[in-house]
């Protein structure tokens, strides 16, 4: 191939042999060549030392190139394979035939220059984990053949940008396309620096500001332009000025960048000018660009690029034609005149490219998260700790529509645990946390939040977030919450989420779609798993290490790290939408082994309810304990038997909930006709009781069987023995309980007081 047909390198000294050669990689790339069948080395070139690299020119052969392939590839293509003494740099190969075709898939080279091939999808540190001269060399191989099949850009990989990255980045709002469509009525767009890296680059934010403000912001309007669609092809440097980036188009068959242009400077100006001392200092374009794959096709990226233009809006329009200015004013200039009045000075001005990035928006959100649902309306009672972080997790996810009820504020100690920050101290949890969202979402989205005791319903906010909300999440870490709403039958669908006092467990408890099951009887069905299962034993240990966090009586804080925190809200964020999709109330329970961070996982069965009203008091109990007390009885038979039962009240509520019935102890006396409960280990049975449930459960009256063919109707005997309950439970000011189990699985309650 004659010389004039070739790029000419820099390299000032030809090499004779590898001994000639500095850079490892280049011996080791030599070698290569030498034992690759389709390579024939032409020569060695280096440079002087402090330039950092050597150079080899090779004749590579592919067979598998078709011939008059439309990329122009050639069957031997002469290529330079410039290898650098940086060790964490790929070697750069550059074609050196003068007529190789610009096709995608290059790196950005200097004009007048050797096109250079991308050889890789990965960064150089990935591809160098594997990378060996064989391989390269193979590499370039399939570059050349998939751009002469045209295979090298895969039919689903994205279309191409039409420029490389840019230190300078503009971050467009996350609806920017729909604020685009529908106008912006009162509000406007501006341009502001939001902060400058000392490395080189500043980031810009486009934000939509009321006219009115506008006027007093430090940033400026942009110019807003979409050029009609272009076919994808290879990725270019910017050009320097706004007349090369014009001439670019036009060699891409689009010569609307001027009318463009004009045509918004004409619509930012408006009809009755504008004074040119009042110009801003820069301008900034915020160009699109629609993508096909092919011409003439449906776009299938539209690619935007920022443009940091010296001098204002108004002196653009000077130079473009669009603008006149008489005594210091600019008008618009009449537009059939726009070519007359142009000049060649736009063409001259100087552009800084900025890349293009879009604020996180909810479906942004959703689709990086992995998430196709985007959730549903839902309330979180208590935004403290647990509370606070499963709704930033449930922030940055893009799931749901969120309210959160809380009363009280950030202090200090809050922060070790707390998505709070310093500034937020004294601010109300609620109003923190809903700001957190905004800070994060930038107006994708908003948080209700609502400043109040989430059982005071007679606050109108809270009762109208209660009955609205599809799910409500119960982060309040007390009893009140959850126990209160279970009596109201006109709230949404429950969850209550939980740390355990030495934060090494979480529970979940999540009512069924119909509330037929609620919370106060998973409530229950959970104390009974932690009596009688071994890894209840001390799950719910109170007997942790706290600190005061105030001076009052109540202001005293479990030591619990911020990372178990983060790592049970993470799990449980997950569960809940995972467990709302569901229509069956579920209790789980996840314990983690600090030491090696293993998890094991309890699921307990939810049984429903039965309530038996009492006076002003009523008894509740769950299907699950009534089968146990109904085998219990049937082991038994022919003989009757008995125990104790277990239970929590709520005097404020007006409930009795039987959590467990324990069976009779060994010392108890059994037959056909009757039964006396023994007491061997009857107390200490009670006490663990107490114990594995952080003193709720206690002792809360008897229950018995009775034999084959009698109901549960109670007998005088059962009479005389409730009152018996009657007057022990008296001396603590509450009614004692007597449940008999009968034929066919009768059940009766009775509630004895001492009077």
């Amino acid at each position: 191939m004659p010389d004039e047909d070739l790029f000419s390198l820099p390299e000032t000294e030809t090499v004779e042999d590898e001994s000639g050669l500095c850079i490892p990689r280049a011996r080791q790339i030599l070698r290569a060549i030498e034992r690759f069948r389709d390579a024939s080395l032409v020569r060695l070139c280096r440079v002087p030392a402090e330039a950092g690299w050597e150079t080899l020119v090779i004749d590579l052969r592919c067979h598998e190139v078709p011939e008059q392939n439309t990329a122009g590839i050639e069957f031997s293509e002469r290529l330079a394979i410039r290898v650098f003494a940086e060790v964490d740099r790929l070697p750069d190969v550059r074609a050196l035939r003068r007529a190789f075709s610009v096709v995608i898939h290059q790196n950005a080279t200097l004009p007048g220059t050797p096109p250079s091939l991308c050889l890789y999808y990965e960064t150089a540190a990935s591809a160098l984990r594997t990378w060996t001269p064989e391989s390269f060399l193979r590499r370039i191989q399939y570059w050349l053949t998939g751009t002469a099949r045209g295979t090298l850009h895969a039919a689903d990989q994205p279309v191409e940008s039409l420029f490389f990255s840019s230190r300078d980045e503009l971050i467009v709002p996350w609806n920017f396309e729909e604020l685009a469509k529908r106008g912006l009525g009162d509000q406007c767009l501006v341009v502001e620096r939001s902060c400058e890296r000392a490395g080189g680059g500043s980031t810009y934010a486009l934000r939509v500001w009321p006219r009115e403000h506008a006027l007093h912001a430090s940033g400026v309007s942009p110019i807003l332009v979409e050029l009609p669609s272009i076919k994808h092809a290879n990725i270019r440097c910017d050009p320097p000025s706004l007349g090369e980036l014009d001439d670019l188009f036009r060699s891409r068959g689009n010569d609307a960048l001027l009318p463009l242009l004009q045509s918004a400077i004409l619509k930012s100006v408006g009809a009755g000018g504008a004074q040119l001392s009042q110009d801003a200092p820069f301008t900034v374009i915020l160009m699109t660009v629609p993508i096909a794959r092919v011409d003439g096709g449906a776009a299938e990226r539209h690619f935007r690029r920022a443009y940091l233009l010296e001098g204002g809006l108004l002196r653009l329009g000077l130079a473009t034609g669009a603008l006149n200015a008489v005594d210091g004013k600019v008008w618009p200039a009449p537009t059939g005149n726009f070519l007359a009045n142009s000049t060649s000075a736009w063409r001259e001005i100087v552009i800084g490219p900025g890349e293009v990035l879009t604020a996180i928006g909810p479906a942004a959100a959703l689709f990086q998260s992995g998430l196709s649902d985007a959730g549903l309306a839902g309330v979180v009672v208590g935004a403290g700790s647990l509370g606070a972080t499963m709704l930033d997790l449930w922030t940055r996810s893009g799931w749901g529509k969120w309210s959160t009820i809380d009363a009280d504020h950030i202090r200090p100690h809050n922060l070790v645990r707390h998505p709070a920050l310093s500034a937020d101290i004294g601010m109300f949890k609620a109003e923190v946390a809903a700001r957190h969202h905004q800070a994060v979402m930038q107006g994708a989205g908003k948080v209700q939040a609502i400043v109040a005791d989430a059982c005071d319903t007679e606050n109108l906010a809270v009762a109208a977030a209660l009955v609205a909300g599809e799910l409500i999440i119960d982060a309040s870490a007390a009893l009140e919450y959850p126990r209160y709403a279970s009596t109201q039958d006109h709230f949404g669908r429950h969850v209550s989420t939980f740390l355990t006092p030495s934060a090494n467990a979480s529970v979940l408890m999540i009512e069924s779609r119909d509330r037929s099951v609620r919370l106060r009887t998973l409530e229950a069905q959970y104390y009974r798993v932690l009596i009688n299962e071994p890894w209840g034993t001390d799950h719910l240990n109170t007997a942790q290490p706290r600190f005061w966090s105030g001076a009052g009586c109540r202001d005293i804080s479990m030591i619990q790290p911020y990372s178990a925190i983060a790592l049970h809200a993470a799990s449980l964020t997950e569960q809940v939408r995972l467990a709302h999709l569901q229509d069956a109330a579920a209790v789980r329970i996840w314990i983690r082994d600090r030491e090696t961070g293993a998890v094991a996982v309890q699921d307990v069965a939810a049984s429903a309810e039965r309530a038996f009203p009492m006076d002003d008091l009523t008894v509740f109990i769950d299907d699950g304990l009534y089968e146990k007390l109904t085998e219990m009885r049937n082991a038994n038979l022919p003989n009757e038997t008995g125990g104790v039962l277990l239970g929590y009240f709520d005097l404020r509520l007006g409930w009795l909930v039987v959590v467990d019935a324990l069976p009779a102890p060994p010392d108890s006396r059994a037959s056909r006709s009757g039964f006396e409960r023994g007491v061997e280990g009857t107390m200490a049975s009670v006490a663990e009781a107490a114990r594995r449930t952080a003193d709720i459960v206690r002792y809360v009256g008897e229950w018995h069987s009775h034999p084959p063919g009698h109901s549960a109707a109670p007998s005088v005997d059962d009479y005389l023995q409730g009152s018996e309950l009657a007057l022990g439970m008296a001396e603590e000011g509450l009614p004692a309980l007597q449940l008999i189990v009968g034929r066919e699985g009768e059940l009766s309650i009775i509630k004895i007081e001492a009077r």
